[in-house]
């Protein structure tokens, strides 16, 4: 059969109502400031995606086999590969409108659902019933919000600060504070508190209060030698109690927003009385 022919036959069929096998990807991008159709995705950057993913789910599973430590583990390395693919991406110019979606949908698993699950099969389910698992839910459902209302106005707000606290922060609480207490005896006075702060962590998710992105730091640039030594103590830090010390480095980072706003408020509220 040759290819006029073959073509035509293809046309028969589609028109005759038969179904043929859905062509690979295609989407529209920009190319030398025309548009064009791209057929495929980038392997790199989805794997990393794809890796992110994969430790939000091994969370999930951890979890319901009770080791919490790794679960809450797995949920910093996809905070880690999160932080690559992007960056990834960018330097190898393989951006497209599928990894940003992709990679919006992991996120909504590692940082969404992930967490809010650990936690509730930490101690929230045990101790607290449909209280506990309405706490979850809420972290949950306020994720997602996050997630969209991130997406819509990614193009109109300013790319050096986040609205509301991003996800794999407030991801980092949760997993930290489960991290912190997977080997203690957890009664209704401590999954009380870790219901609260759950909640309080997507809830801060929605809000208005800013955080920086630290888009703006200049990675490639020169430095004073000192930030290197503070680097380095970090490092030292985290490898001391890492549960403990990344729990408080997320908190601080969360009370940021907040804080900034309450100075911002006072800050007006004097100049005006001046």
């Amino acid at each position: 059969m040759s290819e006029k022919e073959t073509k035509s036959g293809g046309s028969e069929s589609a028109k005759e109502g038969i179904q043929l096998p859905v062509d690979e990807h295609v989407e529209e991008i920009s190319e030398n400031g025309q548009k064009v159709r791209a057929r495929g995705i980038y392997l790199l950057p989805n794997m990393i995606t794809t890796g992110a993913l994969f430790s939000g789910f091994y969370a999930i599973v951890a979890s319901m086999n009770g080791k919490f430590e790794w679960a809450a583990i797995a949920i910093f390395v996809a905070m880690v590969l999160d932080g690559l693919d992007g960056r990834v991406a960018r330097l190898t110019n393989t951006q497209s409108a599928f990894g940003v979606q992709y990679d919006s949908l992991s996120d909504m698993v590692s940082f969404g659902l992930a967490p809010a699950l650990v936690v509730f099969n930490w101690g929230l389910g045990e101790h607290l019933g449909k209280f506990g698992w309405a706490a979850a839910f809420i972290y949950a459902a306020c994720g997602a919000l996050r997630l969209a209302r991130f997406n819509t106005q990614v193009d109109t707000v300013d790319k050096g600060i986040f609205v509301g606290l991003a996800s794999p922060t407030a991801a980092a609480i949760v997993a930290s504070m489960v991290w912190v207490g997977h080997d203690m005896e957890v009664g209704t006075p401590t999954a009380v508190a870790a219901a609260l702060v759950t909640m309080l962590a997507g809830l801060l998710m929605v809000s208005n209060f800013r955080y920086s992105s630290f888009k703006g730091l200049d990675m490639k640039g020169r430095v004073p030698f000192v930030m290197m030594l503070l680097v380095i103590l970090v490092f030292a830090l985290v490898t001391v109690d890492p549960p403990r010390v990344l729990f408080t480095i997320a908190v601080l980072y969360t009370c940021s927003g907040p804080a900034a706003w309450l100075l911002g408020r006072f800050g007006k509220g004097k100049t005006e009385a001046q």
